[in-house]
């Protein structure tokens, strides 16, 4: 049981982390599994044999069902983004603001001291200034073997890195993150094409795989660190983020192979966009029934072990 619940969830996580608009981490957060996921990543680099093991148990378990997830929802994308732009856009943003009313909620203790709102405020400045400071001006980046220069894959390997850390905090999602840096269209193609065996795109892939890693080792202590120690200046600083990212889905559509305008009134999908908080209200309710049903069976699954 408790290995499909964690297959359950991982797969909702992937599905959180190949959009912009939710990371994996807001979905952890909503599901309420987000401080043992945490700890879990926190204890393999960081802790004994034993607690090693059980984490490893636990991040295997959500790897299965977000590996799943992951494939289904990138050969859907790929092909939506030259078709639907507009309406993904839409529901990307429809995930974003419905998500922050559930991240404050959830953490209104925290937010309670006002006096750390300029944390919020430095989120939103410094999302903003990186989308318009990003190189890709509004170009697709090709991301082929054919194109593979040393200076794009540096740059994909710290994009990664940004990206991967933005995944873990419960705010702005790593795909926003890819989606500012004109990585987040080619990326998506990148792992469509190497799953329809396309080899050209796996050195691409393995550099920007390394730079997950490296961005997880690098950042999770201090994570960590700042949710224990400093959590309200961290979470206002995490509503800054998701705020900002605002700006940065909305220009989405520039940083495709064939740009298109940025997101407009006039090409604004109302449908789509509720369709995003229809979607975050499924797994709070997912949420509700994992506490209420499934949490009670595997307490009693655990005392009989």
């Amino acid at each position: 049981m408790e290995f499909v619940l964690n297959m359950i969830r991982g797969f909702f996580m992937a599905l959180a982390d190949s959009v912009p608009g939710v990371s994996g981490g807001t979905i952890a957060f909503i599901l309420g599994f987000y401080d043992e996921f945490i700890g879990s990543l926190y204890v393999m680099t960081h802790g004994d044999l034993a607690l090693k093991k059980k984490g490893f148990k636990f991040l295997a378990n959500l790897g299965v069902g977000w590996v799943i997830g992951m494939g289904s929802s990138v050969n859907v994308l790929a092909s939506l983004f030259t078709t639907q732009i507009y309406q993904l856009t839409s529901l990307f943003l429809g995930l974003s603001i419905f998500s922050l009313p559930l991240i404050m909620k959830e953490e209104r203790e925290a937010l309670q001291k006002v006096s750390k709102i300029p944390y919020m405020l430095i989120g939103i400045v410094l999302v903003y200034v990186i989308a318009l400071a990003s190189p890709s001006g509004g170009q697709g980046i090709n991301v082929s073997i054919e194109s593979l220069s040393p200076l794009l894959a540096v740059y994909i390997f710290v994009s990664a890195m940004i990206a991967i850390c933005a995944m873990v905090l419960p705010g702005i999602s790593g795909s926003t993150m890819l989606l500012i840096f004109g990585l987040y269209v080619p990326i998506i193609d990148a792992i469509k094409e190497f799953l329809h065996m396309n080899l050209a795109y796996f050195p691409v892939l393995c550099i920007f795989g390394f730079g997950v890693l490296a961005g997880i080792i690098g950042i999770i202590r201090l994570v960590k660190n700042a949710l224990d120690n400093h959590r309200s200046a961290m979470v206002y600083f995490i509503v800054g983020l998701m705020v900002g990212s605002l700006y940065a889905i909305v220009q989405g559509p520039t940083t495709l192979k064939m740009p298109q305008p940025a997101l407009s009134f006039a090409t604004f999908s109302w449908v789509w966009f509720f369709a995003g908080g229809v979607l975050l209200a499924g797994l709070t309710a997912l949420k509700n029934f994992t506490e209420h049903k499934l949490h009670p069976q595997l307490n009693q699954e655990e005392e009989q072990d």
